[in-house]
């Protein structure tokens, strides 16, 4: 099972399994079709929206590991 870190580009998370953007998109971050995302880190894309990036790993790690 692979395991998601804050430090993984938003592109590399959405190549390991496209549906991770669900999960991303309930967590209010609706920015992931941009471009720009796509070279931004979870831990910076995180930041920008005022997330908690544990939180976020922690939910990313828990929806692929089912």
């Amino acid at each position: 099972m692979a395991q998601v870190t804050k430090q993984m580009l938003i592109g590399e998370l959405l190549q390991l399994d496209p549906n991770i953007a669900g999960v991303l998109m309930r967590a209010g971050m609706h920015c992931i079709g941009c471009p720009s995302s796509q070279m931004e880190s979870l831990e910076e894309a995180a930041m920008v929206h005022g997330m908690d990036v544990d939180v976020l790993v922690e939910q990313i790690n828990d929806f692929l590991a089912q």
